[in-house]
């Protein structure tokens, strides 16, 4: 495996591996940055856990950050023979951490409804991305 990760033929598959990869890296972080304020008042442990506690916590789960994320970047940095410069990567990762955490927002811990201003702002974003992404 990784002998196919290394050939030009396979770029395109090293760009799925390091989007899946900062997706799950993303996904971890969220909820370690903000899966304690979701949790609190329903998982009991967590009313009697505090500050010290949840900051434990929130680094165990951030390991798991760490586990997904630095392989991604390793995969898809241009040195490594990936796609992306370290500037692309890390546009990448914002702009997947922005949609990790608005699909957590919505989907999951629905305490705020966005509006039309955090779309907006979004959409910004994409095409923050896109000239990133550009080459002129």
């Amino acid at each position: 495996m990784p002998y196919l990760l290394n050939t030009q033929k396979h770029k395109g598959m090293k760009t799925f591996y390091t989007v899946i990869l900062l997706t799950i890296s993303n996904t971890f972080m969220t909820l370690a940055w903000y899966g304690h304020l979701f949790w609190k008042g329903k998982l009991g442990f967590f009313e009697k856990m505090g500050l010290f506690g949840v900051i434990l916590l929130s680094w165990a789960i951030a390991l798991f950050e760490y586990i997904f994320q630095v392989p991604a970047n390793k995969i898809g940095h241009k040195e490594n023979d990936g796609p992306f410069t370290m500037f692309e990567l890390k546009t990448l990762q914002e702009f997947i951490s922005i949609s990790v955490f608005m699909f957590f927002l919505i989907f999951v811990f629905k305490e705020e409804k966005p509006s039309w201003n955090h779309y907006l702002g979004i959409l910004l974003m994409i095409a923050g991305v896109f000239f990133v992404f550009k080459k002129f």
